[in-house]
């Protein structure tokens, strides 16, 4: 309606403009007329005023022409209110077909707008998840082809150049005795040295069919070198009795610092790190006689730092922060049982102490995630750490967590919908899913596995890593009678 009025108003200026204009046109022809007769009648005077300040007389338009031109105006504004009737009406008359139109289309789907307007929005919700599955497994597939190569080469050049063994230490020690015959001279009359031994040492004496050995069985790894150190002094001075036994084990006692220092000081050596405080050097040889699951701590410490200084070549990164934070990165260890807190922020604060600069101590507190990683050392350290303690033979595990790890392994992947049946296979290094083809299709599958993986890494603690198979089988069978 706005836009109607607008269009009068702008029709009315037009129209009185023009009307101006025809009234001006006769006064300039009787102007025109005046000068002439003025010229005439006085062409010598030039300097008395003009004919034309002589004022024309005016000119009075037709009175039937402007009537004309009124009701012209008023037909064009009736006009116009017509079609602007006309408009409102074809309006309402369309709201009216769109309303008739959804409520067909209501009673023909049995749908309301609103639950309609649900199922599309699912639906374009579906096939968002469905092109964003299938654009995840693109990416997922690209990187994976490229870091698997670029992790193979840069680990086969590591491995190759480590030649690490497979045995690790556990929990015994073997003495060799000189003949069987000092079998009977350790075990004493009527068991009395054997006995001495075992209380004042708190370790296993284990004398059997073993020829020319004692085996020494201990889970305290300082208590079991204690034992061996005295055993070793017994059979060398060859007087085994109550209390020569007893002076020698704390005479051993007293020496087990100096094979600590020993200890830490050969550990250095081979991993090629200098300038390390003697302190340290101390609570590394401590690590010569911890476990973790069964492998020995320093031998572990040294193996990171090897692997640690040729992952670091390859990449670029500092080979000196890398290969001295692998060393220490266990260190915490060493006095787990007398400061409180994870061994690897307790470690990374013994290496501030001790003039260890910040990118050493923050790639050791970074190496189980209690902070996270900032630097490619930091990175490196745990790659060092997972492939140390997942090679064949580096570790062992108790059968109560070995199954435990199994049976956590198929629950967490057996609570997710659409699976039929979970298998923990290679002793928990693989979980195999196997799903129902109806209720899980292929490129859910590919997020089912994501989904468990991202889970196992948040929920459970395993060495080395765990591969996730997601198996989607369909079979159609029939009869031929």
């Amino acid at each position: 309606m706005e836009t109607l009025i607008g269009a009068v108003l702008i029709a009315s200026g037009i129209v009185v403009a023009a009307l101006l204009v025809v009234r001006s046109r006769p006064a300039t022809a009787s102007l025109g007329r005046g000068r002439a007769a003025a010229a005439t009648a006085a062409p010598a005077i030039a300097d008395e005023p003009s004919a034309a300040a002589t004022p024309a007389a005016p000119h009075v338009a037709d009175p039937a022409g402007l009537d004309r031109r009124a009701a012209e105006l008023e037909r064009r504004a009736a006009e116009l209110e017509r079609r602007s009737a006309e408009l409102a009406t074809r309006e309402r008359e369309l709201e009216e077909l769109q309303a008739q139109r959804t409520a067909a289309l209501e009673r023909a789907s049995g749908l309301s707008a609103g639950q309609a307007k649900a199922e599309l929005l699912k639906e374009i919700e579906h096939q968002a998840r469905h092109d964003g599955a299938r654009t995840l497994r693109a990416v997922e597939e690209e990187t994976k082809r490229e870091a698997e190569r670029r992790v193979r080469s840069i680990l086969s050049v590591a491995m190759q150049r480590l030649a690490a063994s497979h045995a690790a230490e556990t929990t015994v020690s073997v003495v060799q005795l000189p003949s069987d015959d000092m079998k009977g001279r350790v075990i004493g009359r009527e068991g009395r040295n054997i006995r001495a031994l075992e209380t004042l040492t708190g370790v296993d004496f284990i004398i059997d069919d073993t020829p020319n050995a004692v085996v020494l069985s201990s889970f305290d790894g300082v208590r079991r070198e204690i034992a061996r150190l005295t055993l070793e002094k017994l059979l060398q001075d060859g007087r085994i009795h109550p209390a020569r036994i007893e002076e020698t084990y704390f005479q051993s006692k007293s020496e087990l610092d100096s094979v600590i220092a020993q200890a830490g000081e050969d550990a250095v050596l081979e991993a090629g790190v200098q300038g390390l405080d003697p302190e340290l050097v101390r609570l590394l040889g401590r690590l010569r006689f911890r476990t973790s699951y069964g492998q020995n701590v320093l031998a572990h410490s040294v193996e990171c730092a090897l692997l640690a200084t040729t992952m670091a070549y390859e990449l670029g990164a500092s080979p000196k922060t890398a290969r001295r934070a692998a060393l220490l990165h266990d260190i915490g260890k060493a006095v787990s049982q007398e400061i409180e807190g994870p061994h690897a922020l307790v470690g990374g604060e013994l290496a501030r102490k001790h003039g260890e600069s910040e990118a050493v101590a923050h790639a050791m507190e970074a190496h189980h995630n209690e902070v996270e990683p900032q630097t490619v050392e930091a990175v490196i350290v745990q790659a060092a750490d997972a492939l140390s303690g997942a090679r064949p033979g580096a570790r062992g595990e108790s059968l109560e967590h070995y199954v435990s790890r199994l049976r956590d392994l198929e629950h967490l992947a057996a609570r997710h919908d659409g699976v039929d049946k979970v298998y923990a296979m290679q002793a928990g290094r693989e979980v195999r899913v196997i799903v129902e083809p109806g209720a899980v299709d292929d490129l859910a599958a590919i997020a089912l596995a994501r989904d468990i993986a991202r889970e196992i890494e948040q929920e459970l603690e395993y060495p080395g890593q765990i591969k996730v198979t997601v198996i989607r089988e369909s079979r159609a069978v029939d009869y031929a009678k």
